[in-house]
Formats: structure tokens, sequence, C-alpha cells
């Protein structure tokens, strides 16, 4: 700090001296070099008279300031190993710092966690979609029932093998080895049935057992 105003009068007129003038700071010349690129590429946003400006207006690096706060968001992201205790404060212990690999490495792990969060939404989405349109065979069937009365023996089998299908088609794959749902079992539709539909009369985990094998079953046969 008692040779801020050396430092600066220098970088103004002759930035590549800096590395002569003050030769017990050989990083001084690279690290202001990197502070005036980034002003000059929009990359850090900078102001005049302590004014923040708008990216690209015309600047005379003497006038120059840079807001705290923007140059810390600037080295936090842009060089993220080196954290001056100017913008930082304290650094921690030697047994406490966190040393660059093992920051991407961090970071690494949290981009594949971001990506399996948003797979993990795309999958579950797609359960209430097929759930919908289970309950909706399920309405369908329903209203048939009442619209016509007991089912006669050839409608019922008719019903069983469409649920079989369906059941089939849940659980079976694509011609190029991609599971057709997020299902992997009868067990799993089961669950995922009574857990949306507890307590609606049919439904029980029983009954669904019973249903689905018999469904299945009518499939088989054919």
């Amino acid at each position: 700090m008692a040779y801020e105003t050396q430092i600066l009068e220098a970088a103004w007129e002759c930035p590549a001296q800096l590395g002569s003038i003050f030769p017990q700071w050989p990083c001084l010349h690279a690290n202001t070099e990197k502070i005036f690129d980034a002003v000059r590429n929009h990359e850090l946003p900078f102001g005049l008279f302590g004014v923040t400006v708008a990216p690209g207006t015309p600047i005379d690096f003497r006038f120059l300031t840079v807001r705290h706060t923007d140059l810390k968001s600037w080295m936090f992201h842009q060089h993220p190993d080196q954290r001056p205790t100017f913008l930082f404060g304290e650094q921690p212990t030697v047994n406490q710092q966190i040393n660059f690999e093992t920051y991407l490495t961090l970071q690494a792990d949290r981009d594949a966690l971001e990506v399996r969060l948003k797979a993990n939404e795309s999958a579950h989405q797609k359960l209430l979609e097929e759930l919908r349109a289970i309950g909706l065979e399920r309405e369908n069937l329903r209203i048939l029932v009442e619209a016509h009365g007991e089912l006669s023996d050839r409608s019922e089998v008719g019903y069983q093998r469409v649920i079989g299908a369906l059941l089939e088609t849940l659980l079976g794959f694509s011609p190029s080895g991609k599971p057709n749902s997020v299902f992997d079992s009868q067990a799993s539709i089961v669950d995922s049935i009574t857990s949306h539909y507890a307590g609606l009369p049919g439904l029980s985990k029983r009954s669904l057992d019973e249903k689905f094998a018999a469904a299945r079953r009518s499939i088989s046969r054919l």
C-alpha cells in the first residue's frame, strides 16, 4: 500500500516497466495486465471516478475505478486459486486451505450433481405422465362398467388383455434396448398406484397383484 501511487502511475504510463521498477513483486505486471485485459474484454465491470459505466465505454485508465465487490467476484470465478487478503480477509491455516485441484474436483462434483438432479426431474415428470395414463385407463374401465353393467366373460377377458398389454409395454424395452418406462417390475407399478390412490376401492395392493397377474396370464396364453 505504501507504493500504491507509484504503482498506479507506472501502470497507466508504461505497464511493462512495473517489473523493473518493482522487482520485489515479479507478478505485479502480469496481474495488472490481467485486470486491464478483463476490463477491455467486458469481463470485469468498471467505472470512472467511482461510478460504474456501461461495458464498452471509452476509458482513460488514469481514471479507472473497480468496485470491491466486482473485483472480488471476478477473482473468485476467474482466479479461484488466488485469495488476496484485501478482498477475502485473512486466509485459513495451512491445514484448512483447499488447493486448486480440490476446488476443481468439488466443482466437477457439483456440476455432475446438477445433471443428475435434472435427469431425476425428467424421470419424475415421465412417471407422473405414466401414472396419469394408468389412471385414465382405470377411469375408462369404470365408466364402461357403469354404462353396461356387469362385464361379460368375453369383455372381462378383453379388458384383462388390455391391462396385460399395458403392463408388458411399461415393463418392456425399445428395439434399441432402452426401457419403455421408469418401472422395472410389476411391484414398482403397484407401489406407485397404491401410494397415489390410497384408499380407493379396488386399488389395494392385494387386489392389484391379483388383477395384474391375471392380466399378464391372459397375454402369455396367446
